[in-house]
């Protein structure tokens, strides 16, 4: 996937979170499930463009960037 890609894909991810928050079940809240997936996503997707960059910046392959898990993602510490 490369960068227009990626980030076409992260727009299209926004837009559905997005609309389930505005559109919550009929409890008055989103679907946790589908809304915690969509983070996540988001978060795989957003790690990978700034390995993208990051490897284009130092003169790198950026396609050699792969999609780390979710669970890498999740524990990073800011």
């Amino acid at each position: 996937m490369n960068d227009s890609q990626l980030i076409q894909h992260i727009s299209e991810l926004v837009d559905e979170e997005t609309q389930l928050r505005a559109h919550p079940d009929g409890e008055g809240r989103p679907d946790p499930a589908r809304l915690k997936h969509l983070e996540e996503q988001l978060d795989q997707c957003w790690d990978l463009l700034r390995q993208r960059r990051a490897r284009r910046e130092f003169g790198e392959d950026p396609d050699s960037a792969s999609m780390r898990s979710v669970d890498t993602v999740e524990r990073y510490e800011n």
